[in-house]
């Protein structure tokens, strides 16, 4: 049997580092900075890990080095699964830690092979800075996007969201949250890394690291996130509703009930030209729900000049028979007759695994579960936008604002591009939790990326308004039942750097860039291991 390769120092050390890299997302503690995201810290606990892979002796040694960092890491930035699990869905304590556990354990494999890669290619001196540099920022880049993709992807608590607030934010326009995970990784390592003895490439090593510098502060100087928007001329009045049902009564008589009267008052109720609710806060189809409900609604927005965007569960009829529900957003506007369903709908698209669909071969932990709706169908990934008022307004629904990727791909035709992101969510599932505010940065980042304001209509919270630059103006305390009245005002402006590229291509060149990095940087370390290759006698 193998030795755990890590001294009991190195180890704590690591785990240290990881948790404060969880912390960075947003600060957790009741006090000033509670909520806040700390750049700063996550640079700085990155930059444990890489001074530990830089002197590190093996490639079995750096590969347990990163995986301990990043299982700390994601374990301490979703341990509020476990409510999830245990609270909401009646799995045993045990089971739900080892749940959240294993998931940790899983997606930190990543980043250890990350650390075994860059121990593979610059395990030696012969290296220089700026290529160790680069080549942790591509390795660390390469594990967040698989992370953030394969098997549907769960990129939650990036590095780079830690950054919405710091100096770095303005390079999201450009590169986006991942690669604000890269350039993070780099200054990183760039602090840490040992120099290496003088050699007769430092002079092309110290040009080639101020073009970088140059390239930087030209994208820092020049992003949309420090320029005015174009704004719509009219500005718009919204009203964000936050119901503020408690998970264990959302779908039971009391909390339906209570939904139902509280989310009609306040759809009825409102002089705002347009109206939002949370992801399902109506929590059963149209034609489920009492005589009169739906269409008495249908009526209140069918005239006049004003809108609503509803949450609400739908049932889908397939030409098999089959009936799925789908986890849909309904826009009603004026000109609706109470006979239609809706003047617009949109279907979510990335589905919660476990939640509103099984992966295969894991039935069985879902029977485990007490949680309802789990099999739902899936809308297409760009949709079309609610027209309304001259702006045009692209829902998201529940952590689809994680794929920023995903969201760029309504901005391929600029001139058709939304001008409005509205995000309905219920995380309820995680408490009053830091994962409320975790989320909220993470639509700031959305903002930040593709240069539009960000409406949040959510259960609990955070309800927010957050503008094109990514901060927010307007936001409803959490875990209390209210509403949120503000103008907001669209932008009609150019797409960002980042939504151009993305839209065409989605995350692939930042891949290919990364790649591309290694491969040059193996060849640089293995002239340096062997010299120049000589031919003939």
């Amino acid at each position: 049997m193998r030795r755990w390769p890590l001294s009991i120092g190195m180890t704590t050390l690591l785990v240290v580092a990881g948790l404060a890299q969880a912390l960075s997302l947003a600060w957790p503690f009741e006090g000033a900075w509670r909520g806040v995201p700390l750049g700063g810290l996550q640079c700085a606990s990155l930059a444990v890990l890489a001074a530990a892979l830089d002197r590190c002796n093996s490639v079995r040694h750096a590969f347990a080095q990163a995986w301990v960092f990043a299982f700390a890491w994601l374990a301490g930035s979703t341990w509020w699964l476990f409510i999830s699990l245990h609270t909401y869905g009646e799995l045993a304590a045990p089971l739900a830690v080892a749940a959240v556990g294993l998931l940790a354990a899983g997606l930190a494999l990543f980043y250890g092979a990350a650390g075994a890669l860059f121990h593979r290619l610059c395990g030696h001196l012969q290296v220089g800075v700026l290529a160790r540099s680069v080549s942790f920022a591509s390795v660390w880049m390469l594990a967040e996007l698989v992370r953030g993709t394969l098997w549907t992807g769960f990129p939650w608590g990036a590095g780079g969201y830690a950054h919405v607030d710091s100096l770095m934010r303005h390079w999201a326009p450009w590169v986006g949250v991942y690669g604000l995970c890269a350039l993070s990784a780099g200054l990183a390592m760039a602090l840490v890394a040992q120099r290496p003895h003088v050699t007769s490439r430092a002079v092309v090593a110290r040009s080639l690291t101020a073009l970088v510098v140059l390239a930087l502060g030209w994208t820092w100087l020049t992003s949309p996130s420090q320029t005015a928007s174009t704004a719509s001329t009219q500005p718009l009045r919204v009203t964000l509703l936050q119901g503020n049902i408690p998970q264990d009564l959302k779908f039971g008589a009391s909390g339906v009930g209570r939904a139902l009267r509280d989310y009609r008052e306040g759809l009825l109720s409102s002089t705002s030209d347009l109206t939002v609710t949370p992801e399902t806060a109506l929590p059963m189809p149209p034609e489920q729900l009492p005589d009169g409900y739906w269409s008495g609604v249908q009526q209140r927005f069918s005239k006049g000049t004003q809108a609503a965007l509803i949450g609400i569960p739908l049932l889908q009829h397939h030409a098999n028979g089959q009936r799925q529900y789908s986890n849909s957003a309904l826009g009603l506007m004026p000109q609706a007759t109470p006979a239609s369903t809706a003047t617009y709908q949109y279907d979510k698209h990335h589905l919660v695994p476990f939640g509103e669909f099984v992966p295969p071969l894991f039935q069985w932990f879902v029977r485990l579960l007490n949680i309802p709706l789990g099999d739902f169908t899936r809308g297409e990934v760009a949709q079309p936008t609610l027209h309304f008022k001259g702006e045009r307004i692209a829902p998201n629904i529940c952590y689809e604002d994680l794929f920023g990727e995903e969201l760029a791909r309504s901005f391929a035709d600029p001139a058709q591009a939304p001008t409005l992101l509205v995000n309905l969510s219920n995380i309820a599932w995680f408490g009053d939790t830091v994962a409320i505010d975790q989320h909220l940065h993470i639509s700031r980042m959305r903002a930040l990326e593709l240069g539009r304001p960000m409406l949040r209509a959510t259960n609990t919270g955070a309800t927010a308004i957050i503008n094109a630059q990514g901060e927010v103006t307007q936001r409803l305390p959490s875990a209390v039942a209210g509403a949120l009245t503000a103008e907001v005002t669209g932008v009609h402006g150019p797409v960002t750097p980042y939504a151009r590229w993305v839209s065409v291509w989605g995350l692939w060149p930042l891949a290919g860039l990364a790649l591309l990095t290694l491969l040059v940087v193996a060849v640089m370390a293995h002239a340096g291991r062997h010299g120049p290759r000589r031919f003939g006698p």
